[in-house]
């Protein structure tokens, strides 16, 4: 059974970093198919950065060059680095990995900024 776990969300100040983590299981580690999705309260879920299956990272134009995805290859994870955070990054952030064809969830870190 394929699973995700996320970790390292948190409060911190607009201007502050933060670096999330995605462990997997049940599977083979792979970055490719796999990518941060967020979402805000009362708005709907979002791309953050996807990773394509030839191994390019996408990154949705209100981060770039504020994140950085990247594999820890000693821990098998898959980790976003977020720096110069503002308060619309707050949210909950989900790691994802399309596997066959089906997406997996994990169940989210919350990432709160504030001003």
């Amino acid at each position: 059974q394929v699973q995700l776990v996320e970790s390292g969300g948190g409060l911190v100040q607009a201007g502050g970093s933060l670096t999330l983590s995605c462990a997997t299981s049940g599977i083979i580690f792979s970055i490719n198919g796999m990518g941060w999705y967020r979402q805000a309260p009362g708005k709907q879920r979002e791309l953050v950065v996807e990773v394509t299956s030839n191994g390019s990272a996408n990154y949705a134009d209100s981060v770039k060059g504020r994140f950085t995805i990247s594999r820890d290859n000693f821990r098998n994870t898959l980790d976003l680095q977020m720096n110069n955070l503002k308060p619309e990054d707050t949210a909950v952030y989900y790691c994802t990995r399309v596997v066959a064809g089906i997406p997996y969830w994990g169940q989210g870190t919350q990432v709160t900024v504030s001003s």
